[in-house]
């Protein structure tokens, strides 16, 4: 469905009864005799936006708290949330653009910044070719909506390249894996947890790293839902799910498959829906005959009767959703055929479109302000070895999903030379697997200028950083429809509470300016981000006026129609698909060289494909995990999130610390065939014997270090981050 049809028949609605709030720089009702104003605009703290009520004084901000009107969050912040005055008013923020000068910093003027970055830029595409230029955004705080990184896609267009780099690589197999399946304009799907009778949470840990949705999960296991953990951590809900199963890290896709067999060979499918709604039900049948569970007990170490259980439980307590984890699933060899799996298992049970089980939520918002026709033939650097990623069926922000090719163009000019770029909101020195190439790749450049809020360890290495305003310096239109708002249909306006402090720009300004320098000024028509803002609005009958003024606390989006609607709206593609449904058996795959149907794929770095290096690294690392505190490599400078967590810790079961002479608290040396850091053991029983998981992010301790930016995922190019091998000793 297109967004013209989406719009007909689903309007946002506005929230009744909040009009207290007023212009934009200064926004807000007055609190009483206190003299404060409160400002209601959206947390963009990641890694979803929640509904936050800003107090200022005197042209200050003194305190936050949340809007208990947002259906999101209700009222509460994250401990990220809490902490936003302290992150606004850091003493260690940028405040000037800076240039370096035989390696020390000097403040330079913004004219002189933007004059130096142009003529940059005009040289290195008379030199190598527009392709020579690439651009990396990645952190939500400053690229996520329409005034960012969407505004950067428009100038690479003008400019001539392709190459627009995400460096993290999350969710977005998922969505393609989505796209496949259901049809180009069906994603995102939500798991409607708190409708749900049975949730299943896979590789996920809501309490650490998507607190807002806990109460809706809550809400339903107070209503009867059942609830199935598959976690190699007995997490938070683990120790209180009716069931939970710890498979091998890896061989989810192999689960899911077996679980698969067991609905099809009972069955327990929807029978209606699978006959009316899906193609290829026939060869996925054939196809899964391979995975019994007995077979796939020997793969994934779950018994196969709890196989079974869990298998019967998803498809007979109806209404039911899969909640998975942002990137846990995707990150490993069968990354992308996980999201299709999953993808399945909703389509064969009838749980598509449904409440309790995954809805369609999106906001129909301008297709981002591009201009493809302007960028000509050229392609990314994986656009031949991803092709899922990239051209007419990509996603054209494929560069993330294959690291090592554009890391291969900055250092080897493989296809293309990438000889100057652009890294807005990202930290990939800290962030991007493999950091010692990562470090090679960056120091190979020309030209590299950052713009960010703090001198991170990648800003270190520009040739120009450029101070970035926070969230609360800016105007931005924050749409819920994320893979993590638990299928709320929310829209609403992050709102300039103060002006920029000191010299810091919003994203927006930089680019129009710079966009001035280069000649570009007629496709960057926008006077200012509202009008920037109203175009992107315009398909769905919203103005920044409305929600400024009228709907300060947001408007619901809406989510796109049951069943119902679609038997009475038949002349409207439920699914577009090639086929009109969903397309368990994909022939776009098949065209294009990959596998129709979900199919397992062993981990490259187990003891099953690598026994030599099993014998060597015998234990299975899993990197990546979330604390609330911190998102990827930000707030780590917040000194009262340092006091709750000060430093990353590896966790690991008390029989295999035992086993390698380790305690809870002693240092250790964890090691992969890649590199070795020293970090602090945290001995429990709630991980699987022989798994280590650690989080990422921290420039001490950094996980990526250990991990490798190879291709691992046949599809997509994802590295392989959360199934490989790894040794570990105590620190002598």
């Amino acid at each position: 469905m297109d967004s013209t049809a989406r719009e007909a028949h689903r309007k946002p609605q506005c929230l009744a009864g909040n009009k207290e709030v007023g212009t934009m720089a200064t926004p807000g009702a007055d609190n009483g005799s206190s003299g404060e104003k409160v400002v209601k605009t959206a947390c963009q703290l990641g890694p979803s936006e929640c509904g936050m009520n800003v107090y200022v004084k005197d042209g200050k901000i003194t305190r936050v708290d949340g809007m208990k009107e947002h259906p999101y969050n209700r009222g509460t912040l994250c401990p990220r949330g809490v902490r936003a005055v302290d992150y606004v008013y850091h003493e260690e923020r940028l405040k000037y653009p800076m240039k370096k000068v035989d390696g020390d910093w000097k403040r330079i003027t913004w004219d002189e910044a933007l004059d130096t970055i142009a003529n940059k830029l005009v040289e290195i595409k008379e030199k190598y070719g527009p392709s020579a230029f690439a651009t990396c955004v990645g952190d939500p705080m400053q690229t996520r909506g329409a005034t960012g990184g969407f505004l950067l896609w428009r100038f690479l267009d003008v400019y001539g390249s392709p190459n627009m780099f995400i460096s993290d690589p999350c969710y977005r197999v998922r969505a393609q894996a989505q796209n496949l399946t259901f049809g180009f304009l069906r994603f995102p799907f939500y798991a409607d947890v708190e409708n749900s009778k049975c949730i299943i949470i896979w590789a996920h840990n809501p309490h650490k790293s998507e607190p807002h949705i806990v109460p809706r999960i809550d809400h339903a296991r107070k209503n009867g839902a059942k609830l199935i953990v598959i976690d190699p951590r007995r997490t938070q809900y683990a120790k209180v799910a009716d069931i939970h199963i710890q498979p091998r890290p890896g061989t989810d896709c192999a689960l899911m498959l077996a679980m698969m067999n067991t609905i099809i060979s009972e069955g327990l499918y929807d029978r209606q829906f699978v006959e009316e709604w899906t193609l290829g039900f026939d060869k996925l049948a054939e196809r899964v005959k391979q995975y019994p569970p007995e077979e796939v007990e020997k793969i994934t170490g779950v018994p196969a009767e709890k196989i079974r259980e869990i298998a019967r439980m998803f498809a007979t307590n109806k209404p039911s959703c899969i909640q998975q984890a942002w990137s846990t699933l995707d990150q490993v060899e069968s990354g992308f055929q996980n999201s299709r799996a999953i993808s399945i298992l909703h389509a064969i049970t009838g749980n598509v479109d449904k409440k309790g089980g995954i809805i369609h939520v999106a906001l129909p918002l301008t297709n981002f302000p591009r201009l493809f026709d302007m960028a000509g033939d050229a392609k990314t650097p994986q656009a031949d070895d991803y092709p899922l990623f990239s051209g007419p069926l990509g996603m054209c922000i494929a560069s993330a999903t294959a690291p090592v090719v554009w890391i291969e163009a900055l250092l080897e000019g493989a296809p293309d030379p990438v000889k100057a770029m652009y890294v807005g909101g990202s930290n990939p020195m800290v962030c991007f697997p493999n950091t010692n190439r990562m470090r090679q790749a960056l120091e190979n450049l020309e030209f590299l200028v950052v713009m960010d809020m703090f001198m991170t360890p990648t800003a270190e290495l520009a040739d120009i950083v450029l101070p970035a305003a926070t969230f609360l310096e800016r105007t931005d239109i924050i749409h819920i429809s994320y893979p993590s708002t638990a299928g709320v249909p929310w829209a609403m306006l992050g709102k300039q509470v103060i002006p920029p402090m000191w010299e810091s720009w919003p994203d927006w300004k930089f680019v129009f300016e710079l966009a001035k320098r280069m000649g570009y000024g007629e496709y960057f028509p926008w006077k200012n981000v509202e009008e920037l803002i109203d175009y992107y609005l315009e398909p769905t009958g919203l103005t920044v006026k409305q929600l400024r003024d009228e709907s300060p606390s947001g408007v619901d989006s809406g989510t796109v129609e049951d069943e119902e609607y679609w038997r009475r709206h038949p002349e409207q593609p439920r699914f577009p698909t090639p086929s009109g449904k969903i397309e368990l058996y994909c022939e776009t795959l098949e065209q294009m060289g990959y596998d129709p149907l979900p199919v397992y794929t062993e981990p490259a770095e187990s003891p099953i494909s690598n026994p030599e290096l099993a014998r060597e690294h015998p234990l299975i690392l899993s990197t990546g995990a979330r604390v609330p505190e911190y998102w990827h490599s930000c707030f780590h400078n917040i000194s009262k999130l340092r006091e709750r967590t000060p430093e990353p810790v590896a966790e690991i079961h008390r029989d295999t610390a035992a086993q390698y002479g380790l305690s809870d608290g002693d240092m250790a040396v964890l090691e992969t065939k890649r590199g070795s850091i020293e970090i602090r053991v945290r001995a429990t029983e709630d991980i699987m014997p022989s798994v280590v998981s650690i989080p990422h992010g921290w420039a001490r301790g950094n996980a990526n270090i250990l991990t490798d930016d190879a291709p691992s995922c046949r599809e997509s190019g994802y590295p392989a981050l959360h199934a490989i091998l790894c040794r570990i000793s105590k620190k002598s």
